[in-house]
């Protein structure tokens, strides 16, 4: 089985989400969808921006980020936006830093009442491109109930169990991840290996296909395809 894990607020897992679908048809699989929801603030920092332009003042920004977290976040954006316009994808960065445990219980809650696998993926696809047009708040119980429901996925108990056990469950995954050694999204887990970014993408096909010869390392053109 493949496993993927993936976090709403992601700029990579965004750009990777159409490619990683793609493996299911392409191999005739159902992968198993997890959320890792990020602490972006404990590595970037926080950082929130406030758009004061309609009283005639610059956009002011608070927070606690550093000059060289700064253009840490600065350069992830940069790139991924990269591979968002290569696809005709939206992608804005975010005005604060958010904490998206709200809408990964959603996806919990997506697996189990989708009535197909196209439902499940129209609720994540919805989730990534609204949140990158800043019209999905990940953190808000109601702005994820509305998604489902636009979706088509039953809101019916979604509140109850996004209080309750949909959380307790979704912060018992993110320690059971952590502690294997995840650490970021999008990460692939298969045949008990572990691999973290989307160029790992060529390796989890190769898996799917049964390892067949030496693996492939496709994302450097210069090297042979087979090459160790």
């Amino acid at each position: 089985m493949l496993t993927v894990l993936t976090d709403f607020k992601s700029p990579y897992a965004f750009v990777a989400n159409d490619l990683i679908w793609a493996l299911e048809s392409r191999y005739g699989i159902e992968i198993n969808w997890l959320p890792l929801s990020l602490n972006i603030a404990s590595f970037a920092g926080s950082a929130t921006k406030t758009d004061t332009r309609a009283q005639g003042d610059k956009p002011q920004t608070q927070g606690n980020r550093s000059a060289r977290q700064w253009a840490v976040i600065r350069y992830a954006y940069m790139d991924a936006r990269r591979y968002a316009e290569n696809q005709g994808l939206t992608l804005k960065g975010p005005k604060t830093v958010w904490n998206s445990d709200m809408a990964c219980v959603g996806l919990l809650w997506a697996k189990e009442k989708s009535e197909s696998r196209a439902q499940l993926k129209s609720f994540m696809d919805s989730a990534f491109q609204r949140f990158f047009e800043r019209a999905f708040e990940v953190d808000n119980l109601d702005a994820v109930r509305a998604l489902l429901a636009s979706t088509g996925i039953t809101t019916s108990g979604f509140t109850e169990y996004a209080q309750g056990e949909g959380m307790a469950t979704h912060l018992e995954l993110q320690d059971a991840l952590l502690d294997q050694g995840c650490f970021g999204v999008p990460t692939f887990l298969i045949d008990d290996e572990i691999y973290f970014g989307r160029e790992h993408l060529a390796r989890v096909a190769w898996h799917l296909e049964g390892c067949p010869g030496a693996p492939p390392i496709k994302c450097y053109p210069w090297l042979p395809e087979t090459a160790e």
